[in-house]
């Protein structure tokens, strides 16, 4: 075997070991939705307890709530019926609770069974042994999946309240209310984002066709790399109910670091004059970004993005890994096929020879 083609085949086989890495990564812990205009959140928990934490996940559609004391506290259902008990013992449900079944699904497309639909005795079962548990309480969502809230129908271009809730505790004997509110914000103007967006892609396939060197495209797998890496550190904090947080962490995060390293690889190809090497990094770093993205292409129509940083900078690095990403295939393809011939005649290989690519 020539050593170009042994060079080729050592490149092949990492390209495909690190999508096999990257493939079931997602950026979001928890999967869920990105993006939406409406956003859910608690503002107080009365009276506060030590020790007993309630946040809203995915823009109101779950609520998690983590009990840490000795206490145990009870969640009511829809009827004032006792729904849940979180406590040192793990996590019990009413089964004849008709919230039981109808927080199962974000819209409660459920059947209730009869059980459940009248004021029987409750039957608790033990779905968790540890003292959190996520569930869907429509108190805290809208709920008609294809209808806008009539406030937000009469002047969706501005941002409204569409509702203050509470769900009411009892933690031992005492009563405790976790009020919050549920908001709307119009998303971002197609007109104005979706240019942007394909300005994006369009500047490492520019970068690939038409650069007189690697360089250009090179420094934009810089680029690329670092909105991976910032996608991933700025990755929510899991739900209590993962059972690895660490594990989990190093999921999301496992993409963004393996395309921070095929983007310095690819930097230092391009300084070294190898744009051959560098057009295929660049092929391998745009299936990196798109694996990290894809997951959340929400972000680029919806008005808040889950992330823990800035909103601006959430939406930014999704829009790179996407933009980037699909720009990186076609402009890598672009740059393998146009400086190869260079790249062979710099090493002095003739015609009929194998050529290598870096």
């Amino acid at each position: 075997m020539s050593r170009g083609a042994a060079r080729l085949l050592v490149v092949v086989v990492g390209v495909l070991g690190l999508l096999a890495l990257a493939g079931p990564a997602s950026a979001h812990v928890g999967g869920g939705a990105a993006g939406s205009n409406y956003d859910g959140r608690v503002l107080s928990v009365t009276p506060e307890v030590p020790g007993l934490t309630v946040r809203v996940l995915q823009f109101g559609d779950e609520l998690e709530l983590v009990n840490r004391t000795a206490t145990e506290v009870v969640v009511p259902g829809y009827d004032d019926e006792p729904y849940l008990r979180i406590g040192p013992d793990g996590v019990w449900r009413n089964a004849n609770s008709a919230a039981t079944y109808i927080n199962l699904d974000r819209f409660a497309r459920v059947d209730v069974p009869e059980k459940a639909e009248g004021g029987s005795e409750p039957d608790w079962v033990q779905v968790s042994t540890e003292p959190t548990y996520v569930w869907h309480d429509h108190r805290t969502h809208w709920m008609s999946e294809n209808q806008l809230p009539p406030v937000v129908a009469a002047d969706p271009d501005s941002a409204h309240t569409v509702f203050e809730w509470t769900v009411p505790l009892v933690h031992g004997d005492t009563e405790v209310a976790v009020d919050g509110v549920l908001t709307w914000t119009p998303p971002p103007s197609p007109w104005l984002v979706w240019p942007i967006y394909a300005a994006v892609a369009l500047v490492p396939v520019a970068a690939g066709l038409l650069a007189r060197t690697a360089r250009p495209l090179g420094t934009l797998l810089l680029v690329g790399g670092a909105a991976a890496l910032w996608h991933a550190a700025a990755t929510p904090a899991p739900p209590e109910t993962i059972s690895s947080h660490a594990s989990a962490v190093l999921a999301a995060m496992l993409p963004a670091l393996t395309a921070v390293l095929v983007a310095v690889l690819g930097f230092r190809a391009a300084r070294r004059r190898r744009g051959a090497m560098t057009g295929l990094l660049a092929v391998v770093l745009g299936w990196l970004l798109l694996v990290q993205g894809l997951p959340d292409v929400d972000v680029l129509w919806s008005a808040n993005v889950l992330s823990a940083g800035p909103q601006a900078a959430g939406r930014v690095a999704v829009a790179l890994l996407l933009g980037l990403g699909a720009g990186f295939v076609v402009g890598g393809i672009a740059a393998v096929r146009r400086f190869r011939e260079a790249d062979a005649a710099r090493a002095g290989v003739g015609p009929g020879q194998p050529v290598p690519v870096g």
